[in-house]
């Protein structure tokens, strides 16, 4: 194992790092095959195997692949690509829902894969408590100022205390 891959497998995870990893991707807020690789600490190949290998767990709504043309916008977004033959993906990535990670990390089966999923789940939590406190907080102006601001929270409308506890 080279040491690049060494210290990724022994480095901390935290949340903070997770959550700017997280995309929103179709509605879905996912984190890319690549992403989930390092943090993981192996090769990209490796969970892209394991999804393979057991393609009855992930169903369509753990997993998307992306388009070539949402991967050409996020491509767009990285400044630093390497040049020559061999050095980009052959195939389109795949973001993974935070369902799909869960089933990932038990279909890898590794140490490094639990307490990184723990904290991929963590981070999944986070995000969905800070946009709740949003909308509750964007009432409470709503109710304050004189330009309302109900119009725009109908277009991203608060899940059903049910949906969220089926979660």
């Amino acid at each position: 194992m080279s040491a690049r891959k060494a210290s990724r497998s022994s480095a901390a995870v935290g949340v903070e790092h997770i959550s700017r990893a997280i995309l929103v991707l179709r509605g879905h807020k996912v984190l890319l095959d690549a992403e989930l690789a390092a943090l993981y600490g192996v090769d990209t190949r490796a969970p892209l195997q394991s999804v393979k290998r057991n393609r009855e767990r992930f169903p369509a709504d753990f997993m998307i692949e992306l388009t070539a043309a949402e991967w050409a916008a996020l491509r767009s977004h990285i400044v630093t690509l390497k040049r020559g033959r061999g050095q980009h993906r052959k195939y389109l990535p795949y973001g993974f829902t935070e369902r799909g990670v869960a089933m990932l990390s038990s279909v890898l089966k590794s140490a490094r894969a639990i307490g990184v999923n723990i904290q991929i789940m963590r981070a999944f939590v986070r995000m969905r408590e800070l946009l709740i406190s949003n909308r509750e907080l964007a009432q409470k102006l709503d109710q304050s100022t004189p330009y309302p601001i109900a119009p725009y929270l109908a277009l991203y409308p608060r899940p059903s205390r049910q949906a969220r506890i089926a979660r």
